[in-house]
């Protein structure tokens, strides 16, 4: 938004802005922030910075956790939930040393930058485009309580076909059915308008909307789906966008989530991301003679995405409910292959993307539990390895498959191999294939040791705390 100190200082005065605030992002994701008043920013701040405990966002050990944040100018945007005018800009991270404080290798967004660099310092490509596609639920309720002897959660839904017999008030009737939500019209849709005002407002905050809609899911799963952008600015996007809906969504009384697997029996929810690469401007992921107009390059990029997909997941599927909506029998994609217009293929080469500028493909297992600066750079190195090693994934057996996968005969079901059933699972993949992360200095072996560290810990949690359907299947042996 910003390219120098002197135009922050004018926009605030124009708009009577009365905070800044800086959002950095943690370890496992989830934006932190801090706020001065507008007088105390100077160029001292862009200079030498802010401090903080890194201990606290998950990343340095204790004995050495004092760093310092220095705000990014050209990300900032006005904040439309605050009473108190507040300007709100991210804040890379840097540490503390002489004669000068240098950026953190463990700082998702510098991760991000190295991955960019690097892929330019390879001459394959300039530049990377992404374009997510966000699904998430809208819930007029949701209760959960973890305690020693009470488990549970609770989550409600007017539109939910649950409610159709509902007599404590009126009610009437159009309901949406269990998985009967794709692309669902009013009055059923009661959700269009407050789409349509998260979409109005990403567009005010520089995030190009292209389409949005009613999902499968009957108790108020929406999707987004936004216009391609950089890889570290797509991340930027990712998490503002995040921030924007569940702020909408609160401020109007409902309440978002982007977990994968909020209800059972229902569509999860996931981020499906479109790539592609260029230099010079040139789309390099065309070729009208190669399958389904992918060049070469595009299909070693598959082959290095399907190759390494177990250790990706465990950034781009980091948390155990992720593995609760990557189960057979629904559109999220459990295969390692690739097809064209195949929706239960980890990649999917969209049919209608015909032309030299829109070839592309989409990655389908990902979902929004990931920190977005790790999940597309993870996925920028492996496909960048399967360029540069001349990764085949017809050779390796990735397909392509242009057939509907569930309805093969099992003797040919079994000769795909399957994505992680379990975050543990991922997270073995990751430490026994996590060399392409390394390449150029991108990832550094002690983020991917604090990342396995810490998720190991998230996952026996979940798997120490007793489930309530482990009351119905052995309360009584």
């Amino acid at each position: 938004m910003f390219k120098s100190y002197e135009e922050v200082v004018s926009f605030c005065r124009e708009r009577s802005i009365e905070m800044i605030d800086f959002k950095m992002i943690d370890l496992l994701g989830r934006w932190r922030h801090l706020s001065i008043p507008t007088s105390r920013f100077t160029p001292d701040t862009l200079k030498y910075g802010i401090g903080f405990d890194g201990s606290n966002y998950g990343f340095a050990p204790v004995e050495n956790s004092d760093m310092v944040f220095i705000p990014d100018l050209e990300s900032a945007v006005f904040d439309p939930f605050t009473e108190v005018a507040t300007l709100s800009m991210i804040g890379d991270v840097y540490v503390i040393a002489q004669p000068e404080n240098y950026r953190f290798d463990q700082d998702p967004r510098t991760i991000a930058r190295n991955a960019e660099e690097y892929m330019k310092s390879t001459g394959i490509a300039d530049e990377m485009r992404i374009g997510p596609e966000f699904e998430f639920y809208v819930f007029d309720h949701v209760s959960y309580e973890c305690s020693p002897h009470k488990l549970g959660f609770s989550i409600d839904a007017e539109q939910a076909m649950w409610n159709s017999g509902e007599t404590q008030y009126q009610n009437l009737g159009y309901k949406v059915p269990l998985k009967g939500g794709y692309h669902i019209t009013p009055p059923q849709d009661v959700l269009y308008d407050l789409r349509a005002r998260m979409c109005l407002l990403m567009e005010e905050n520089n995030i190009p909307v292209k389409y949005h809609h009613h999902e499968v899911g009957g108790p108020g799963q929406i999707e987004i789906e936004v216009e391609f952008g950089g890889l570290r600015e797509m991340a930027d996007r990712t998490m503002l966008t995040k921030y924007l809906v569940k702020n909408l969504a609160f401020a109007e009384g409902k309440t978002v989530t982007f977990m994968p697997k909020p209800l059972f029996g229902e569509a999860g929810s996931g981020l499906h991301v479109h790539m592609h690469l260029f230099k010079d401007n040139e789309p390099i992921f065309f070729d009208p003679d190669g399958y389904s107009q992918l060049s070469k390059e595009a299909l070693y990029f598959i082959g290095g995405l399907l190759k390494h997909a177990p250790a990706l997941l465990a950034f781009t599927n980091p948390s155990t409910n992720s593995y609760k909506r990557l189960v057979p029998g629904y559109e999220a994609p459990v295969s390692i292959c690739f097809a064209t217009a195949n929706r239960s293929a980890v990649i999917r080469v969209p049919a209608y993307a015909k032309s030299p500028s829109q070839k592309r493909f989409e990655f389908r297992s990902s979902d929004a539990t990931c920190n977005p600066y790790l999940a597309y750079s993870a996925m920028l190195m492996a496909g960048l390895d399967g360029i540069r090693n001349k990764i085949d994934p017809t050779a390796e057996g990735f397909g392509p498959y242009d057939v509907n996968l569930y309805k093969l005969p099992p003797e040919e079901q079994a000769k795909i191999k399957g994505l992680p059933r379990s975050l543990d699972e991922a997270l073995d993949a990751l430490e026994e294939d996590h060399g392409f992360l390394l390449a150029g200095g991108v990832f550094s072996q002690r983020l991917i040791n604090i990342w396995i560290e810490n998720k190991r810990q998230e996952a026996r949690r979940v798997n120490d705390i007793p489930h309530p359907l482990e009351f119905e299947l052995y309360y009584d042996l």
